[in-house]
């Protein structure tokens, strides 16, 4: 049974356009009440807390979370790292990503294809703490075989609207 549940997470879900422009509100503002979606989509409450309750239980909606401007919060350098394994199998590319979700520098991490196997969102205090990270933290995970480090000058477009 659950993993039953776990295997439809992964399909993709029949949304109709209430439902699509749900999902559009709480992505613009996740802190909207029921009853303000439900007028803005010319529904009762009722059916749109039915509506988001199955989104979230599908996995449609994963979580509510607030936008931090990194650089207000002391957070004034963002890089994006590119790792490559030295060997590419189940076992070191499990033993990298256990480790990355370890690192409370790296708020995004991303699988992807090409001459790298990773992509990693970093951000951290100043060049000398990324430094630190660096030779401290993700150059002693095992497995790593090249890296390469893009220092973000200026963020242009940054969203979490897909709809």
């Amino acid at each position: 049974m659950n993993s039953e549940i776990e295997q439809s997470k992964n399909l993709p879900m029949f949304l109709d356009t209430k439902d699509l422009e749900i999902l559009r509100l709480l992505q613009v503002n996740a802190k909207l009440t029921v009853r303000e979606i439900a007028s803005k989509i010319h529904l009762s409450s009722t059916p749109v807390h039915e509506r988001i309750k199955r989104m979230e239980k599908n996995g449609v909606i994963q979580q509510y979370a607030a936008l931090v401007d990194h650089r207000l919060v002391n957070k004034g350098i963002m890089v994006i790292c590119q790792v490559s394994l030295k060997e590419h199998d189940k076992k070191m590319a499990q033993l990298f990503i256990n480790a990355v979700l370890q690192f409370k520098e790296v708020i995004e991490c991303y699988n992807i294809s090409g001459e790298f196997d990773f992509m990693l969102k970093i951000v951290t205090e100043s060049m000398d703490s990324y430094h630190q990270f660096f030779v401290n933290q993700l150059s002693e995970v095992k497995g790593i075989g090249q890296t390469k480090s893009i220092f973000v000058m200026n963020v242009v477009k940054q969203t979490h609207q897909i709809l």
